[in-house]
């Protein structure tokens, strides 16, 4: 059960040259909250759009979890340049004195859940059906536990590069190119698993909460002070049992071997029902539903997971289907808290860091992931959550315990050689400094993010003042950017558009919602 060969090699076949066509996307979550930290309860800002149609700006969970999403990019930089644009607009949209909140895990939220707001999508049935999805996340799991905010890092390669190696695979020769592509994004999406350790440590901000975050919960966390809950050498919480996690979907059992089999156990999911959501109902008293289903899964984006395979859908096609259909187009990278030091949540040597670690896991073999080796998996990544900085800290690797520090500086060692190939394609050497500077934290716990929120967070007397401290500095950064006038009218012609398409999409309906819903049921 070797989580990765003890070896790596680059394949002979491959050059900086395969590196063309690469792509990455953003998609970052963050929370508006009000001067006084507790979260916004104003509308999504019209000057924004509309959340419904805008195709970068929009919002997860609740009205005030808003949602930036960038356009897939040929480099890191001008991924970041985007994401950077669309928080100075959000900036300028948002009313005087809110903020954007830069932690992953909320703070001063109110006792009341109802007081968390969820995300109101307008009056046409797609709307409606988004709104009554997060109702049922509400219900099922607390809407507290939605308010946390991430990051996902979404990579694609260039055909080129699979079409080069499957010439070079002799097994490959009667695969189609999308076969192919689907076969070793898995193998990556595997490898990446086994890895996510890694990350946890290395990019994880979240080792600590807000009191009002586990009021009436049972936790096992410390007091760093009066005002803050911490694991002293926690890494990422958010990834945790105090986190997304979800004990209904521990035992799912959905696998990445491939394609049709991830397909089947999600669809398993969202066709099985399950017994505490039954008992919650599907409607209140007054008839109005509460919960798209009460089956393990309402919708396949219900399920957490680290990483997923994607594919752009088309209107009215699920995500399954779209995978099916055209198979996997780009991997979404889901594990990765927000940099609360960083203005838009990640910083370019992160981003750089997770491209040669994608790349690594895409070239490494990748043998099946079986649910006892997914069992290891996860006795580690509960390690490294809540004790990832201990010195000595030992996890599972091929049955044996090894030290995470040694596990973690072989791994990064086998990936230089890659980030030398990215620099030689993008010119510079920003990716070879991510895997140096990610080696020096694999030695040095105190120079992690996680140490850094803890060490700040006793400094300035609480994990909700570091927060509001860097919210502050990041708006001034902020503002003080302007965008050019051709892109500021682009973005406003953006949101004016998004607003007339919500208005027609509603206009033109005509099918009553429970009738709609009941097709969907």
């Amino acid at each position: 059960m070797s989580n990765f060969a003890s070896s790596f090699d680059i394949p002979s076949w491959f050059d900086s040259e395969q590196l063309t066509g690469m792509l990455r996307g953003i998609e970052k979550e963050g929370l508006r909250v009000r001067p006084d930290g507790y979260l916004a309860q104003t509308p999504h800002p019209s000057k924004l759009g509309s959340k419904l149609t805008h195709p970068f700006i929009t919002t997860d969970y609740s009205e005030s979890l808003l949602e930036l999403i960038t356009d897939p990019k040929t480099t890191p930089k001008e991924t970041l340049n985007m994401l950077r644009q669309l928080h100075v607009l959000v900036y300028q949209g948002i009313p005087e004195g809110e903020l954007m909140w830069p932690l992953s895990m909320p703070c001063m939220l109110s006792a009341d859940d109802k007081d968390i707001p969820l995300a109101d999508y307008g009056s046409s049935n797609t709307g409606k059906l988004k709104t009554l999805y997060r109702s049922g996340l509400g219900i099922r799991y607390g809407r507290r536990m939605q308010t946390i905010a991430g990051l996902h890092y979404n990579l694609s390669f260039g055909d080129g590069l699979f079409e080069v190696w499957q010439a070079q695979t002799s097994a490959a020769q009667s695969q189609t190119l999308t076969e192919f592509k689907n076969e070793k994004y898995l193998g990556l999406i595997r490898n990446f698993k086994r890895l996510t350790s890694l990350i946890l440590y290395l990019l994880g901000a979240s080792p600590s909460v807000c009191p009002c975050f586990v009021a009436g919960r049972e936790h096992d966390l410390e007091k760093l002070n009066d005002s803050t809950f911490y694991k002293p050498a926690a890494t990422s919480l958010r990834m945790g049992k105090l986190g997304y996690t979800n004990s209904v979907q521990e035992h799912l059992d959905i696998r990445y071997n491939y394609l049709p089999e991830y397909v089947d156990g999600l669809r398993r999911a969202i066709q099985t029902p399950h017994s505490s959501f039954e008992k919650l109902g599907l409607n209140d008293a007054d008839g109005n539903p509460i919960q798209i289903n009460n089956h393990i899964l309402q919708i396949e984006n219900e399920y957490y997971s680290p990483i997923r395979p994607k594919q752009i859908t088309m209107s009215g096609e699920t995500p399954t289907e779209a995978l099916e259909r055209r198979g996997i187009a780009y991997v979404e990278f889901r594990a990765i808290d927000l940099d609360p030091y960083s203005d838009v949540g990640i910083r370019l040597s992160s981003a750089c860091f997770l491209e040669v670690m994608a790349l690594y896991c895409l070239l490494s073999d990748s043998p099946d992931l079986l649910p006892e080796e997914e069992d290891t998996l996860a006795i580690n990544l509960e390690r490294v959550v809540n004790e990832g900085r201990r010195e000595g800290l030992h996890i599972l690797d091929d049955g044996k315990e090894q030290l995470l520090e040694s596990w973690m500086l072989e791994h990064l060692e086998r990936m230089q050689p890659l980030a030398a190939l990215l620099d030689a394609h993008y010119g510079g050497n920003d990716y070879r400094a991510a895997v140096a500077l990610m080696q020096g934290k694999a030695g040095h716990p105190e120079s992690t993010i996680s140490a850094q929120v803890n060490s700040d967070s006793k400094r300035l007397g609480s994990l909700w003042q570091l927060g509001f401290t860097l919210a502050q500095q990041h708006r001034a950064s902020l503002l003080q950017q302007t965008l050019s006038p051709n892109t500021q009218a682009k973005y406003e012609v953006l949101a004016e558009k998004s607003m007339l398409q919500q208005t027609e999409i509603e206009n033109t309906e005509t099918e009553d919602f429970m009738e709609f819903l009941q097709q969907y049921r």
